[in-house]
């Protein structure tokens, strides 16, 4: 199995354009340069299961999440289901009824270019047979071969003769010292789309036949219900965890992951630091404009918050009305500070409700700025590391509540710190 130290590379199979009848075609060598490999690090090894004779091997969990990145808000930790065990099953199911001699699995990768609505990658996360370690993990291009044309069309293909087919393109058998005499592979569809090719390869008696499609054909059906229904579940699940109006956490959510971060806070050592905010001025909005004009701003600033606050372990949540928290683990005071002052700086420079609406009759005008004001808390700098989980947490929320406070009472449009009780 080849391992990579390096960051995960863009991973790509190029196949020139030439006869597959040439007989000057590439080396061995030349066509396993050809195929890339992606890791990001070492840790990414494989699940390798053993079923009698069958070894069947997928990549961890953590190298198949790019490839679930559909239809979901963010990449969120919940509880989910994992993929490469299923993988597995699919791939000795489907070699129990048509018994062959490789198999794998492929799936383009969500955020990675796409043109026509296909993607230019499909990336090997589960296979066995003779090359299997040397396939696991790596890349090949969309739009040749056999999975290329299922992939592509979004049609099952039967191959039985490789040196008459116009389809089959032979660099895998090149770089892997495989011999391909047929295959057979089927689409993976979410919903409609095709999003990965299950393939069989030279069938153990005999040639595939189309009985053999036909079977194939539930196995990817199967896949693709059950990553449906997997998708479905994690999206259900990060849909509780957010505010219907702004898209950020709900107040939920934020009690949950204030409690999470002041125990980790414990057990690492450092610090965390809990952000108030409250928007300046803005019933005046709501009696201006209108409780609809209202929602759009509410909308707006969450995204310039989500925008503004980049940090990766952030959490930013709606509290209730116009009021909103940030929770920044690691951040001391100077640090929460510059994010704060950072936010007040943007929503200054911000223009809001600009364009049309579906609830006015014309373009709306926002006649005065918007600010916040802003309140830190940093534990354990403001409450000492005693006391239980959930009287830390109120505390640090009423040190920032207070902090927010202060700032509303000295102007507005600042950012005040919590006082250390003595």
């Amino acid at each position: 199995m080849l391992e990579s130290d390096g960051p995960a590379a863009t991973s790509e199979t190029t196949f020139p354009s030439r006869s597959l009848h040439d007989n000057d075609g590439p080396s061995a060598q030349h066509a396993m340069m050809a195929l890339r490999y992606s890791r990001r690090n070492t840790e990414w090894v494989r699940l390798e299961v053993m079923n009698d004779s069958l070894r069947v091997l997928t990549l961890e969990q953590e190298a198949l999440e790019p490839h679930l990145e559909r239809r979901r808000y963010t990449a969120l930790s919940i509880p989910k289901l994992d993929l490469g065990p299923f993988l597995v099953e699919i791939l000795r199911k489907a070699n129990d009824f048509v018994p062959s001699s490789a198999g794998s699995i492929l799936m383009d990768r969500p955020g990675e270019p796409f043109r026509d609505g296909k993607s230019d990658q499909l990336y090997f996360l589960a296979a066995f047979g003779p090359s299997a370690d040397e396939l696991l993990g790596r890349s090949m291009s969309a739009d040749r071969g056999v999975v290329g044309r299922v992939y592509s069309s979004g049609q099952s293909y039967r191959m039985t003769k490789p040196g008459n087919d116009p389809v089959f393109c032979n660099y895998f058998d090149l770089a892997t010292e495989f011999e391909t005499r047929g295959a057979v592979a089927v689409p993976i569809r979410i919903e409609r789309t095709v999003c990965g090719v299950l393939e069989l390869i030279n069938r153990e008696e005999g040639e595939y036949s189309e009985h053999d499609v036909g079977l194939l054909e539930i196995f990817g059906s199967y896949t693709s219900v059950f990553l449906e229904n997997l998708l479905d579940a994690r999206r259900a699940g990060e849909m509780a965890r957010r505010d219907d109006l702004s898209g950020l956490y709900n107040d939920r959510f934020f009690h949950h992951r204030l409690s999470e971060d002041i125990i980790r806070s414990d057990v690492v050592g450092d610090e965390v630091t809990l952000l108030f905010l409250d928007l300046d001025n803005f019933k005046t909005v709501n009696d201006s404009l209108g409780h609809l004009a209202g929602s759009q701003v509410l909308k707006e600033f969450s995204y310039l918050l989500s925008q503004t606050v980049r940090a990766e372990n952030a959490t930013l949540a709606r509290y209730g009305g116009d009021e909103f928290v940030v929770i920044l683990p690691g951040y001391g005071i100077e640090k929460a500070v510059a994010v704060s002052e950072s936010i007040c700086e943007a929503l200054r420079r911000a223009t809001f409700l600009r364009g049309n609406f579906s609830w006015s009759e014309g373009p709306v005008s926002l006649r005065s700025p918007l600010t916040v004001s802003i309140g830190v808390a940093v534990y354990p700098v403001h409450l000492p590391r005693q006391g239980s989980t959930d009287l830390r947490k109120n505390l640090l929320m009423r040190a920032a509540d207070q902090a927010l406070y202060e700032a509303k009472e000295h102007g507005k449009d600042q950012v005040r710190v919590a006082v250390k009780d003595s």
